[in-house]
């Protein structure tokens, strides 16, 4: 059967890193009251000349990069992210006009948080259905954008960035033993939308809006929600925990990730955990840290991966990889 194989993997920041230090100047707040709540250090802020797509563009070059591939080698570009460019086009389109491709289609994916796991479940439908050999596949965000920098409940959690992986077409055995996507679950309840939302939208207001949350709303459901889709993957496949080589969850809050790990029975020395260095840059979470377990070589060939992300909608997932 056709399995979608990571071929390469990237990622991009911008230049301006803002600490919680920073932050103390900017908000009534303080470094030890952020790390002991989220585990946030730091997180990077984009700068006038940097942009969703300008992000999105060195994150795709980088996996390029690495995968030992051209644009030219390129199907589809999917992007997942919930602050484009522009109202339209896709920003998946304006990357696709940085990478030099006049071929192929390119299309964005708006699911927040949970965006990269349904972008990658996209890219794989697409592969296996013989419509796409090679995609790339972007989480891009700048989320410092949409904040509002009087409400020290959600500036201090957000950051801007960008990751991406090329997925390529690949014959398996269809055993779990095969590289690539094994299986994808995807969810999400609209019921809850006003819990975590942006108060802005062409349809709506006319403006783009600000980043509003209900924190503890969100904490209480957060929890439940990803050990629900983490479980349908294993019960997919006929995996545990205890093949799991490493849990790479959406990087919104440590106590969020603990929470889940330690719910799931996954040790914590098996989570990519990436927020003190990123803080929660949305769709662009788990590619980015992704990038840095496997560039620094914790993630290797053969590796059992688990991608999951819970985020406004709601919305949430998993996917199930062997890298």
């Amino acid at each position: 059967m056709i399995r979608s194989v990571v071929r390469g993997f990237g990622a991009a920041l911008p230049k301006r890193v803002m600490t919680n230090r920073d932050i103390e100047d900017v908000v009534d707040t303080s470094d030890e009251w952020i790390v002991q709540r989220t585990g946030i250090r730091q997180r990077y802020v984009a700068g006038d000349d940097e942009t969703t797509s300008s992000l999105g563009a060195a994150a795709a070059r980088a996996a390029l990069e690495n995968a030992g591939l051209t644009p030219a080698d390129i199907d589809l570009i999917i992007c997942a992210t919930s602050t484009p460019d522009n109202t339209f086009p896709a920003t998946a389109v304006s990357i696709q006009n940085r990478l030099g491709m006049t071929h192929g289609f390119a299309f964005d994916v708006q699911a927040v948080c949970t965006g990269f796991v349904y972008a990658v479940t996209t890219a794989d439908a697409y592969i296996r259905g013989g419509l796409a050999k090679r995609v790339l596949v972007i989480g891009a965000e700048t989320f410092s954008r949409i904040l509002d920098w009087n409400d020290r409940t959600t500036c201090v959690l957000f950051g801007d960035g960008a990751g991406a992986l090329v997925l390529e077409a690949s014959e398996g055995e269809g055993t779990t033993a095969d590289r690539g996507v094994l299986t994808a679950h995807l969810r999400s309840d609209g019921s809850h939308k006003d819990k975590l939302y942006v108060d802005g939208g062409p349809s709506t207001t006319g403006t783009v809006g600000k980043l509003r949350m209900e924190g503890r709303e969100v904490f209480k459901y957060a929890v439940g929600m990803i050990t629900d889709v983490v479980v349908a993957a294993f019960e997919a496949t006929g995996t545990t925990a205890d093949d799991l080589d490493w849990l790479v969850p959406h990087q919104a809050n440590r106590r969020i990730i603990e929470g889940s790990a330690k719910k799931l029975n996954i040790p914590v020395e098996k989570v990519v955990i990436t927020v003190d260095l990123h803080g929660n840059t949305s769709a662009a979470s788990i590619p980015l840290a992704l990038a840095t377990a496997a560039g620094d070589g914790r993630i290797k060939k053969g590796d059992l991966v688990m991608l999951e992300a819970m985020g406004g909608g709601f919305t949430w997932g998993a996917v199930l990889l062997r890298w």
